[in-house]
Protein backbone atom coordinates (compact mmCIF):
# COMPACT_ATOMS: atom_id res chain seq x y z
CA UNK A 1 0.00 0.00 0.00
CA UNK A 2 2.59 2.77 1.07
CA UNK A 3 4.98 1.76 -2.53
CA UNK A 4 1.67 2.08 -4.80
CA UNK A 5 1.70 5.65 -2.84
CA UNK A 6 5.21 6.33 -3.37
CA UNK A 7 4.97 5.38 -6.90
CA UNK A 8 1.75 7.63 -7.73
CA UNK A 9 3.92 10.52 -6.26
CA UNK A 10 7.23 9.75 -8.02
CA UNK A 11 5.16 9.80 -11.37
CA UNK A 12 3.36 12.98 -10.51
CA UNK A 13 7.13 13.85 -9.81
CA UNK A 14 7.75 13.23 -13.53
CA UNK A 15 5.20 14.62 -14.96
CA UNK A 16 5.77 17.60 -13.51
CA UNK A 17 9.20 17.93 -14.46
CA UNK A 18 8.48 17.21 -17.75
CA UNK A 19 5.74 19.93 -17.84
CA UNK A 20 8.38 22.15 -16.29
CA UNK A 21 10.94 21.81 -19.34
CA UNK A 22 7.76 21.75 -21.73
CA UNK A 23 7.14 25.24 -20.70
CA UNK A 24 10.52 26.33 -20.27
CA UNK A 25 10.60 25.86 -23.81
CA UNK A 26 7.37 27.34 -24.24
CA UNK A 27 8.23 30.85 -22.57
CA UNK A 28 11.68 30.77 -24.49
CA UNK A 29 14.15 30.71 -21.96
CA UNK A 30 12.21 32.86 -19.79
CA UNK A 31 15.02 33.03 -16.72
CA UNK A 32 12.12 34.18 -14.02
CA UNK A 33 9.67 31.44 -15.39
CA UNK A 34 12.45 28.96 -15.31
CA UNK A 35 13.77 29.72 -11.90
CA UNK A 36 10.25 29.43 -10.55
CA UNK A 37 10.10 25.71 -12.16
CA UNK A 38 13.04 24.80 -10.86
CA UNK A 39 12.45 25.83 -7.14
CA UNK A 40 8.77 24.32 -7.52
CA UNK A 41 10.44 20.97 -8.90
CA UNK A 42 12.96 21.59 -5.64
CA UNK A 43 10.01 21.75 -3.42
CA UNK A 44 8.46 18.32 -5.04
CA UNK A 45 11.54 15.97 -4.71
CA UNK A 46 12.09 17.84 -1.07
CA UNK A 47 8.71 16.92 -0.06
CA UNK A 48 8.79 13.21 -2.42
CA UNK A 49 11.94 12.95 0.36
CA UNK A 50 10.26 13.62 3.40
CA UNK A 51 7.54 11.55 2.25
CA UNK A 52 9.50 8.50 1.76
CA UNK A 53 11.19 8.68 4.80
CA UNK A 54 8.11 9.14 6.48
CA UNK A 55 6.55 5.94 4.94
CA UNK A 56 10.06 4.10 6.13
CA UNK A 57 9.29 5.14 9.57
CA UNK A 58 5.36 3.94 9.34
CA UNK A 59 6.99 0.69 7.80
CA UNK A 60 9.74 0.53 10.79
CA UNK A 61 7.06 1.27 13.68
CA UNK A 62 4.74 -1.30 11.73
CA UNK A 63 7.31 -4.40 12.22
CA UNK A 64 8.26 -2.56 15.63
CA UNK A 65 4.61 -2.97 16.79
CA UNK A 66 4.09 -6.47 15.23
CA UNK A 67 7.37 -7.68 17.08
CA UNK A 68 6.21 -6.11 20.48
CA UNK A 69 2.73 -7.63 19.97
CA UNK A 70 4.82 -11.13 18.72
CA UNK A 71 6.53 -10.57 22.15
CA UNK A 72 3.29 -9.67 24.11
CA UNK A 73 2.04 -13.26 22.84
CA UNK A 74 5.05 -15.01 24.13
CA UNK A 75 4.83 -13.64 27.01
CA UNK A 76 1.34 -14.49 27.33
CA UNK A 77 2.46 -17.98 26.55
CA UNK A 78 5.05 -18.31 29.18
CA UNK A 79 2.73 -16.74 31.81
CA UNK A 80 0.32 -19.78 30.90
CA UNK A 81 3.03 -22.26 31.28
CA UNK A 82 4.42 -20.95 34.26
CA UNK A 83 0.78 -20.82 36.33
CA UNK A 84 0.71 -24.81 35.00
CA UNK A 85 4.30 -25.07 36.15
CA UNK A 86 3.40 -23.74 39.49
CA UNK A 87 0.15 -25.61 39.96
CA UNK A 88 2.03 -28.84 39.00
CA UNK A 89 4.55 -28.32 41.97
CA UNK A 90 2.19 -27.52 44.10
CA UNK A 91 0.68 -30.72 43.33
CA UNK A 92 4.13 -32.38 44.08
CA UNK A 93 4.63 -30.56 47.18
CA UNK A 94 1.47 -31.32 48.42
CA UNK A 95 2.26 -34.86 47.47
CA UNK A 96 5.64 -35.22 49.30
CA UNK A 97 4.47 -33.64 52.35
CA UNK A 98 1.77 -36.72 52.49
CA UNK A 99 4.61 -39.32 51.22
CA UNK A 100 6.58 -38.07 54.25
CA UNK A 101 3.78 -37.65 57.12
CA UNK A 102 3.18 -41.60 56.04
CA UNK A 103 6.48 -42.43 56.41
CA UNK A 104 7.05 -40.40 59.71
CA UNK A 105 3.98 -42.39 61.00
CA UNK A 106 4.74 -45.40 59.33
CA UNK A 107 8.24 -45.26 61.47
CA UNK A 108 6.48 -44.41 64.72
CA UNK A 109 4.08 -47.42 64.42
CA UNK A 110 7.04 -49.44 63.85
CA UNK A 111 9.33 -48.27 66.60
CA UNK A 112 6.26 -48.89 68.77
CA UNK A 113 5.66 -51.95 68.04
CA UNK A 114 9.35 -52.95 68.21
CA UNK A 115 9.21 -51.19 71.80
CA UNK A 116 6.51 -53.57 72.92
CA UNK A 117 8.10 -56.43 71.36
CA UNK A 118 11.16 -55.78 72.83
CA UNK A 119 8.83 -55.25 76.84
CA UNK A 120 7.01 -58.51 75.93
CA UNK A 121 10.66 -60.47 75.27
CA UNK A 122 12.58 -59.16 77.74
CA UNK A 123 9.18 -60.27 80.22
CA UNK A 124 9.03 -63.52 78.86
CA UNK A 125 12.75 -63.98 79.45
CA UNK A 126 12.57 -62.63 83.09
CA UNK A 127 9.88 -65.08 83.91
CA UNK A 128 11.76 -67.78 82.58
CA UNK A 129 14.69 -67.06 84.41
CA UNK A 130 12.55 -66.95 87.33
CA UNK A 131 11.39 -70.61 86.54
CA UNK A 132 14.49 -71.84 85.73
CA UNK A 133 15.73 -70.35 88.78
CA UNK A 134 12.80 -71.16 91.38
CA UNK A 135 12.82 -75.32 89.45
CA UNK A 136 14.57 -77.67 91.84
CA UNK A 137 17.09 -80.04 90.47
CA UNK A 138 15.62 -82.74 87.74
CA UNK A 139 15.55 -86.65 88.98
CA UNK A 140 18.21 -87.08 86.92
CA UNK A 141 20.53 -84.70 88.43
CA UNK A 142 20.02 -85.72 91.56
CA UNK A 143 20.35 -89.44 90.91
CA UNK A 144 24.07 -88.19 89.24
CA UNK A 145 24.33 -86.34 92.32
CA UNK A 146 23.50 -89.00 95.24
CA UNK A 147 25.78 -91.58 92.90
CA UNK A 148 28.69 -89.33 93.53
CA UNK A 149 28.44 -89.10 97.10
CA UNK A 150 28.15 -92.78 97.26
CA UNK A 151 31.46 -93.01 95.57
CA UNK A 152 33.09 -90.77 98.39
CA UNK A 153 31.75 -92.62 101.42
CA UNK A 154 33.08 -96.18 99.71
CA UNK A 155 36.14 -94.17 99.82
CA UNK A 156 36.23 -94.08 96.47
CA UNK A 157 37.64 -90.24 96.30
CA UNK A 158 38.89 -90.25 92.28
CA UNK A 159 35.61 -91.88 91.15
CA UNK A 160 33.45 -89.16 93.34
CA UNK A 161 35.51 -86.55 91.63
CA UNK A 162 35.15 -87.40 88.44
CA UNK A 163 31.26 -88.10 88.66
CA UNK A 164 30.74 -84.70 90.45
CA UNK A 165 32.92 -82.77 87.58
CA UNK A 166 30.65 -84.65 84.97
CA UNK A 167 27.60 -82.94 87.12
CA UNK A 168 29.00 -79.29 86.62
CA UNK A 169 29.83 -79.67 82.93
CA UNK A 170 26.22 -81.45 82.31
CA UNK A 171 24.37 -79.09 84.54
CA UNK A 172 26.31 -76.03 85.05
CA UNK A 173 23.07 -73.80 86.26
CA UNK A 174 22.38 -76.73 88.81
CA UNK A 175 21.16 -75.60 91.94
CA UNK A 176 23.36 -78.64 93.28
CA UNK A 177 26.35 -77.08 91.58
CA UNK A 178 27.58 -75.16 94.77
CA UNK A 179 27.46 -78.88 96.79
CA UNK A 180 29.06 -80.91 93.88
CA UNK A 181 32.11 -78.50 94.08
CA UNK A 182 32.26 -78.86 97.67
CA UNK A 183 32.99 -82.16 97.81
CA UNK A 184 35.03 -82.08 94.71
CA UNK A 185 37.04 -80.36 97.86
CA UNK A 186 36.51 -82.73 99.95
CA UNK A 187 37.22 -85.44 97.65
CA UNK A 188 41.09 -83.93 97.22
CA UNK A 189 41.02 -83.98 101.31
CA UNK A 190 40.36 -87.31 101.38
CA UNK A 191 43.12 -88.14 98.75
CA UNK A 192 45.59 -85.60 100.74
CA UNK A 193 46.16 -83.44 97.97
CA UNK A 194 45.30 -80.54 99.90
CA UNK A 195 46.35 -78.18 97.57
CA UNK A 196 44.14 -79.16 95.36
CA UNK A 197 41.48 -79.51 97.65
CA UNK A 198 42.38 -75.76 99.11
CA UNK A 199 41.86 -74.60 95.25
CA UNK A 200 38.41 -76.33 95.01
CA UNK A 201 36.90 -75.36 97.74
CA UNK A 202 38.30 -71.63 97.74
CA UNK A 203 35.97 -71.95 93.98
CA UNK A 204 32.91 -72.33 96.53
CA UNK A 205 33.27 -69.23 98.41
CA UNK A 206 34.11 -66.96 94.93
CA UNK A 207 31.44 -68.00 93.13
CA UNK A 208 28.60 -68.94 95.79
CA UNK A 209 29.53 -66.39 98.15
CA UNK A 210 25.91 -66.64 99.70
CA UNK A 211 25.53 -70.26 99.49
CA UNK A 212 25.29 -71.75 102.83
CA UNK A 213 28.08 -74.31 101.20
CA UNK A 214 30.21 -71.72 101.62
CA UNK A 215 30.84 -71.06 105.34
CA UNK A 216 31.41 -75.08 105.33
CA UNK A 217 33.64 -74.68 102.80
CA UNK A 218 35.74 -71.67 104.16
CA UNK A 219 35.77 -73.91 107.76
CA UNK A 220 37.36 -77.29 105.53
CA UNK A 221 39.93 -74.99 104.33
CA UNK A 222 41.39 -74.49 108.03
CA UNK A 223 41.62 -78.29 107.91
CA UNK A 224 42.83 -78.24 105.28
CA UNK A 225 45.39 -75.38 106.17
CA UNK A 226 46.03 -77.35 109.71
CA UNK A 227 46.48 -80.64 107.91
CA UNK A 228 49.47 -78.90 105.71
CA UNK A 229 51.43 -77.95 109.01
CA UNK A 230 49.74 -74.20 108.62
CA UNK A 231 48.29 -73.08 112.18
CA UNK A 232 49.09 -70.02 111.68
CA UNK A 233 47.10 -70.24 108.40
CA UNK A 234 44.11 -71.77 109.68
CA UNK A 235 43.80 -69.79 112.54
CA UNK A 236 43.41 -67.12 110.44
CA UNK A 237 40.64 -68.66 108.10
CA UNK A 238 38.63 -69.66 111.36
CA UNK A 239 38.44 -65.40 112.40
CA UNK A 240 37.31 -65.42 108.41
CA UNK A 241 34.57 -67.89 109.26
CA UNK A 242 33.32 -65.81 112.25
CA UNK A 243 33.59 -63.02 110.77
CA UNK A 244 32.10 -63.31 107.65
CA UNK A 245 29.90 -66.06 108.70
CA UNK A 246 29.02 -65.08 111.83
CA UNK A 247 25.42 -67.05 112.36
CA UNK A 248 26.27 -70.16 110.68
CA UNK A 249 26.99 -73.80 112.21
CA UNK A 250 30.57 -73.55 110.83
CA UNK A 251 31.18 -70.17 112.48
CA UNK A 252 29.86 -72.42 116.09
CA UNK A 253 32.58 -74.89 114.76
CA UNK A 254 35.08 -72.07 113.97
CA UNK A 255 34.50 -70.65 117.52
CA UNK A 256 35.02 -73.99 118.99
CA UNK A 257 38.48 -75.01 117.43
CA UNK A 258 39.49 -71.37 118.89
CA UNK A 259 38.83 -72.16 121.83
CA UNK A 260 40.44 -75.45 122.03
CA UNK A 261 43.53 -73.93 120.02
CA UNK A 262 44.16 -71.54 123.03
CA UNK A 263 43.59 -74.11 125.53
CA UNK A 264 46.60 -76.44 124.24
Amino acid sequence: MAMSRWWGAALVALQLAWAGEAAAQLFGGDTEARNRIEQIRTELLLSMQKLQDRMQAIESSTVERRTVLDLVGQMDALRQELMRSRGQIEVLLHQMETAEKRQKDLYVDIDTRLRKLEQTMEQQASVAAARTTDAGPSDEEKRAYESALNQFKLGNYSAAIDLLQQLQQKYPNSKLAPNAQYWIGMGYSGRRDYRNAITALQRVIDLWPTDPKAADAMLSISSAQEAMGDVKAAQATLQNVLAKYPGSTAADQARLRLQQSVKR
